[in-house]
């Protein structure tokens, strides 16, 4: 039995190597990769190898309690977390796939109990039957094995697609976070203004009561009052629900205070971040990674479909012993065994195959124009963001000149109205003016730390950790 067995297995061996795979190889696709990134001057900084999206997440975002806020994130993020449970089943799911290429064995054991009448009493059997089975479904045409293939390449589009939650995490975080310090710079601008705002109409009440100025001088006075103190509960507001999204992304209940760092205007910021070279960006970018994998899986999945065109070729044997009694189950007589050798070949389906094929063809061009869209897509985000952090940049700079006309302005309209040249209406107008420019710079220096993050997440930077 031994010798047989062997000899039907080198022969199914043989047939295997034989075999032929079907469908075409990956190879990736060709795609237009512009010399340098489209930036503000149609051009962004000359190419280079080093890019802003090599850089490790620590050494974009310095601050202290910034950092701990994204490891505590990567740690607990339930996003982050599920993406991982996604690896580990895509791992089992290729374990899977590829087990259907090799033989099945199982065995068992029976014992068939019998009785039967007869004219000199009644005969009872007891026959116990040890046995192994096993069956092959011979991957001669490379079905399985593509079948392997298009799981790794899915597993590794998991993989992918978990950088991207990460990458996604890191610039969450970071963003939600600068928000929380702008929300707090505008929250210390309103109370600082507020505090000024009352000491003015302090004195203007003095006045007031003196006859030295008008009433409608006072209700101004209150007007501007009343402004910054309606801002205030608003701003807290805004902070505490900030605090609460900001908890939710590392992954814990609301209403944990968020711990402070650098101010806003402190947040360290390059001057010229580099962008580096375009083709680099393929390999970086998470879901250009994840769109090939998705490609690789679905060119995988044609040669299944031509696979099954062809005779399904498959072995099974079953070997064991059996006898009437357990004092001769283990002679030779009681050995048993049979094999079966067959090849199916689809004669009749009814245009199954074809339209599985086609199906499956149109799938592969779909994930190709998605790959191909992916990097396209890419090369945009670069070059908006791009453009978006030297566009900021210069609209921060000039809302603090903004800034320091309407805070001189406001400064110069008090002493006029205490001098009597003007009335109280030229203070109001300034001094609304003044509390508009300073949110407004708070608001500018938020966009151009924000464009730092969409910058960097843009180049396929934050999700090693």
């Amino acid at each position: 039995m031994m010798a047989r067995t062997s000899l039907f297995l080198a022969m199914a061996g043989a047939l295997v190597l034989c075999g032929c795979i079907k469908g075409p190889n990956y190879s990736r696709p060709k795609v237009d990769v512009p010399d340098a990134y489209h930036g503000p001057d149609n051009a962004a900084p000359a190419a280079a190898a080093e890019s802003l999206g090599n850089a490790k997440w620590w050494t974009v975002f310095e601050d202290r309690e910034l950092q701990k806020l994204i490891r505590v994130a990567l740690e607990q993020n339930f996003d982050v977390r599920i993406a991982a449970t996604r690896v580990l089943q895509a791992r089992e799911s290729v374990a899977i796939a590829r087990s259907n290429q090799y033989p099945t064995l199982a065995g068992g054991v029976l014992v068939t109990g019998q009785r039967t009448p007869g004219s000199g009493g009644a005969a009872t059997y007891n026959i116990p039957e040890l046995g192994v089975s096993g069956s092959w479904d011979i991957d001669f045409w490379g079905k399985y094995r593509r079948l392997t293939e298009a799981a790794r390449a899915e597993l590794m589009a998991t993989e992918w697609g978990r950088r991207a939650v990460v990458e996604s995490l890191v610039s969450g975080v970071a963003s939600a976070y600068f928000d929380l310090r702008e929300l707090d710079l505008e929250l210390e601008i309103s109370r600082r203004t507020l505090a000024s705002r009352e000491d003015s109409l302090q004195l203007t009440r003095t006045l007031v009561d003196g006859g030295a100025a008008p009433l409608s001088d006072q209700r101004q006075a209150e007007q501007l009052v009343e402004t910054a103190a309606a801002a205030i509960p608003d701003l807290e507001r805004a902070i505490a629900q900030q605090e609460n999204a900001i908890n939710i992304l590392l992954g814990r209940n609301p209403g944990v205070a968020i711990a402070r760092g650098l101010s806003l205007s402190d947040q360290p910021i390059p001057q010229v971040p580099p962008a580096g070279i375009p083709s680099a960006l393929l390999a970086r970018r998470p879901d250009i990674g994840q769109a090939e994998q998705n490609l690789i899986a679905a060119n995988a999945r044609i040669g299944v479909a031509r696979a099954a065109f062809f005779p399904d070729i498959s072995l099974t044997g079953i070997g064991g012993i059996a006898s009437g009694s357990l004092t001769t189950l283990f002679q030779g007589a009681s050995r048993a065994w049979n094999y079966t050798a067959s090849a199916m070949e689809p004669i009749f389906t009814k245009g199954r195959l074809d339209a599985n094929l086609r199906l499956v063809e149109a799938q592969h061009e779909e994930a190709l124009l998605q790959y191909q869209q992916a990097i396209q897509q890419s090369f945009r985000d670069v070059s908006d963001a791009l453009i978006a952090y030297q566009k900021l940049h210069e609209f921060r700079a000039h809302r603090e000149k903004l800034l320091d006309a309407a805070r001189d302005a406001s400064q110069l309209s008090r002493v006029r109205y205490q001098g009597g040249a003007t009335s109280y209406l030229e203070v109001l107008t300034n001094e609304t003016n003044y509390f508009s420019a300073e949110l407004g710079a708070a608001g500018a220096i938020l966009r151009e730390r924000l464009s730092l993050v969409q910058l960097y997440s843009a180049l396929g930077g934050g999700w090693d950790q």
